[in-house]
């Protein structure tokens, strides 16, 4: 299984996590929990835009003002105005995976033109690299989210 069909089949997988999860369950943060459903939703597509749009130069970013939502560090605590709605960030993945297969199909895996350092252990050099990184990304986050939605039932 190649590196686009594993962030496919995440995707999938997260998809399938939030369907049937009622409005209300999307903003609850449970004790234990350091965030909620919606802030995993939008940091997993915040993450896959950032680290896309700078590894492909033909990947066009998307909802430009989602990650002080969504980026690393930040919190549904923190924020100062609505957030995107449940529907916005439903159809926002799902039509990044569309355009993310649109983007491979013409665009050949290839070396980046400067390696993307997360942190201090990994570093990414290719863009199947980027590819694997999100694939374990979000499943990570679709982990708590299937965690969160058990919880709040």
């Amino acid at each position: 299984m190649g590196a686009i069909q594993q962030l496919s089949a995440a995707r999938g997988y997260t998809l399938g996590r939030i369907k049937g999860v009622s409005e209300d369950a999307w903003d609850a943060q449970p004790e234990g929990f350091s965030n909620t459903i919606r802030w995993n939703v939008g940091h997993i597509y915040v993450t896959v835009e950032s680290l896309l749009s700078q590894a492909i130069q033909t990947y066009e970013k998307s909802h430009s003002d989602w990650p002080e939502f969504f980026a690393p560090g930040s919190s549904p605590t923190s924020w100062q105005s609505a957030p995107p709605t449940t529907e916005e960030l439903v159809g926002a993945l799902v039509e990044q995976g569309k355009q993310l297969s649109q983007v491979m199909e013409s665009s050949p895996v290839q070396a980046l033109e400067s390696p993307l350092s997360i942190g201090k252990f990994i570093t990414l050099e290719t863009v199947d690299d980027v590819l694997q990184f999100l694939a374990w990304h979000e499943g990570i986050h679709s982990g708590l989210i299937n965690g969160l939605a058990r919880v709040i039932k």
